[in-house]
């Protein structure tokens, strides 16, 4: 987790494990999804960017960190992709999401489906870390780092053909309909390889 170029701090559960945490600390640079920024200042934490509809940070945060705050009124996307597009613009282009699950299901299913949308973004390489996991969104072969029983799924966005290899229920040429189809599978070694030309998203338990 060092050297990790941004964090967005979404508006969902705060992490407590020490994975997403550590990608905090290490972060170069911070940003707040709106409303967010009012847990993270009241922890002692300093973001460097609030990006958002900046219709739900306090009134007094909204005057302290004023020169950070970045409105941004578009309707058309919520605040965590604002985020990912800010981080684009000012050239941080490896990002990792944090607490963008949690309290809603409607929010944790479209902060997690984002991510595949993240990826048609230029040059921007993006992960979730939850409590219990991350996700990576991919669109071509590619092989992960593991280790023997670690707990995997898999989230295909396009109907396109999936071989996964390495793993102990392993596809060869499938196309997954439904999202529960792709869900615990397990690692058999210290790799395994996903084969795929559509966008697939990968969790990868802790």
């Amino acid at each position: 987790m060092n050297d990790i170029s941004a964090v967005i701090i979404a508006n969902g559960n705060y992490p407590t494990h020490r994975i997403p945490l550590s990608a905090i600390e290490n972060a170069r640079y911070i940003i707040c999804c709106d409303g967010a920024a009012d847990h993270f200042i009241a922890m002692g934490g300093i973001p460097d960017a609030i990006v958002g509809d900046c219709d739900s940070i306090s009134e007094e945060n909204r005057r302290r960190f004023a020169p950070i705050l970045h409105p941004n009124p578009e309707q058309e996307t919520n605040d965590l992709t604002k985020s990912v597009k800010f981080c684009a613009q000012q050239g941080k282009t490896d990002i990792s999401i944090v607490a963008a699950t949690g309290r809603r299901e409607s929010h944790t299913i479209g902060n997690i489906s984002l991510l595949a949308e993240y990826m048609r973004i230029n040059g921007v390489k993006v992960k979730m870390i939850t409590d219990y996991g991350t996700l990576v969104p991919i669109d071509s072969t590619t092989e992960f780092e593991s280790y023997p029983g670690q707990q995997v799924s898999f989230f295909c966005i396009d109907p396109k053909p999936i071989t996964l290899k390495g793993l102990k229920y392993p596809l060869n040429n499938q196309i997954l309909t439904n999202w529960w189809q792709g869900t615990l599978n397990e690692s058999e070694g210290e790799k395994f390889v996903v084969e795929t030309e559509g966008r697939v998203i990968v969790f990868r338990e802790f």
